[in-house]
């Protein structure tokens, strides 16, 4: 067997066994250790290549926006129908943004917002985490706009351009921009205006934003009054990609095929390591920027097996949140900008839940159990915090539950997946809160507080979120534990 990783034979000018260039269309056997590597190095790519098309081409996905250069405003808290991502939220509205700047720039134009908390974050396939505006930074108090380009976008090379107010470079060519807005559910007037302005998102070519095309060019928001018309409809768009679908399926089926696609629509730094790794792990499987992708060319390889490293990688990624020590080195260094963040944390990040947003805009701290052991759906849970214990988040904060294998939330009749202020909670009278996971309602526990499950063997896992952090005070604060409660 093979030891050397491949990535590292090829930096020393080595030639692999079986991995010599011009052997086109010819098996490649890899050893368990390449597999690995490779798994590492590709896993945020495969990620986000099926979140981005997901939440732009999936139909059945409820949040998707029906296509690219187009927007879709999900003005309900997301329910256990959302299934195009591992651990999406519950305690925030959505614009979703999916943008295309492979014909020209795009300009993404947004209101002002009542809400004491909006970020709009910007993904790639690279998983890469971009925050240009965020009301932790000040804005969305006026109405703005932002200009999007890759350095592939004919005809345009970063230029200020009269009427936008911040021009952006993508790192893709396909684009999610997102918007997270605090909803502020129990105010309705101010819920209303919320949900008025995300409406009016929109995205323009910006040979229509200049007033130099005809309406024919327009991209479609969602729900946009009739007479506005885009180029391509779903059927079309869907038709330019390679088919999407779990991570696990692309690692067996079609892996090669989207590392073509996702390369040539990607920037890569010939100075940056993680990105000449990947390229050298790539090229002598006949993938590389610039080529279209050819099955009788590439090579070959074994599928099955590349998926069990897949797979194996992301069951020790999911044991890491039990980790302590993990958690305190790392918890703080995810979801990062290009330059800021290893190839390990970049590959568990995407298995754990994509397009998180960096430690300044929000923090994801688990709950764990005090000896370490497993949530199950088979007993029920406490969750205790005292006043002076209240996690650390300057706009909100909010608890999830989730199962703990596809991190979808647990379906249950009441829709009722996370505990905060947008969904919904209750705090005891000193401050403090107790929050319960059970099959029953207890009578002591607020309707608020309780997060319903299923009694069945299914490992549960719980999730904070702490919004526009406290960063000095979080490196004091421990999150809570959850306790198993002793059936009566």
């Amino acid at each position: 067997m093979k030891t050397t990783a491949l990535v590292l034979a090829l930096v020393a000018g080595l030639l692999v066994p079986g991995l010599v260039l011009g052997q086109s269309g010819e098996r490649v056997d890899l050893s368990d250790a390449q597999m690995k590597e490779l798994v590492l190095r590709s896993y945020q790519y495969v990620a986000m290549f099926n979140v981005n098309n997901k939440f732009a081409l999936d139909v059945a996905n409820p949040m998707n926006s029906g296509g690219y250069n187009r927007v879709k405003a999900n003005t309900e808290l997301a329910d256990h129908t959302v299934q195009a991502i591992a651990r999406p939220n519950n305690d925030t509205l959505y614009v979703v943004a999916m943008v295309d700047v492979t014909e020209e720039p795009v300009v993404m134009e947004m209101p002002a917002f009542d809400s004491k908390y909006v970020s709009l974050m910007v993904t790639s396939y690279d998983h890469y985490v971009n925050i240009p505006m965020s009301t932790g930074d000040g804005d969305f108090g006026k109405p703005s706009t932002i200009l999007f380009y890759s350095r592939r976008t004919p005809g345009y090379d970063g230029a200020p351009v009269e009427g936008v107010d911040k021009v952006f470079e993508v790192s893709g060519d396909f684009v999610s921009a997102v918007l997270r807005v605090m909803p502020h559910a129990a105010e309705p007037d101010r819920l209303k205006a919320n949900i008025a302005a995300m409406r009016s998102v929109d995205l323009e070519p910006l040979s229509e934003f200049r007033g130099k095309a005809d309406n024919d060019a327009h991209f479609l928001p969602w729900d946009s009054p009739r007479g506005i018309g885009r180029n391509l409809d779903l059927k079309e768009d869907m038709a330019r990609f390679p088919a999407f679908g779990s991570d696990f399926e692309i690692f067996e089926d079609r892996f090669l095929e989207v590392m073509q696609f996702v390369v040539n629509h990607t920037t890569f730094d010939p100075g940056d390591d993680l990105d000449t790794a990947l390229l050298s792990i790539l090229k002598p499987l006949g993938v590389e920027p610039g080529k279209a992708f050819d099955p009788d060319t590439v090579a070959e390889i074994d599928g099955a097996a590349l998926r069990e490293a897949a797979e194996r990688f992301a069951s020790e990624s999911l044991a890491k949140m039990g980790d302590p020590e993990f958690l305190a080195a790392n918890l703080t260094s995810t979801f990062q900008p290009k330059g800021k963040i290893g190839v390990e944390l970049l590959a568990i990040q995407s298995v754990l839940g994509p397009i998180g947003q960096p430690a300044r805009e929000a923090l994801y701290p688990p709950v764990n159990t005090g000896d370490g052991t497993p949530l199950n759906a088979m007993s029920d849970y406490e969750i205790v915090m005292a006043p002076d214990a209240m996690p650390p988040a300057r706009a909100f904060w909010s608890v999830t539950l989730y199962d703990t294998e596809n991190g979808f939330f647990i379906p249950n009749e009441r829709k009722k997946y996370s505990v905060g202020e947008n969904a919904g909670f209750k705090l005891d009278n000193d401050g403090g809160i107790r929050i319960v996971i059970a099959a029953e309602q207890p009578e002591d526990v607020p309707e608020e507080n309780w997060l319903p499950i299923e009694r069945k063997d299914v490992d549960l896992n719980v999730i904070m979120r702490l919004y526009n952090p406290d960063l000095e005070r979080y490196k004091t604060w421990t999150p809570p534990m959850a306790k198993k409660l002793e059936s009566e």
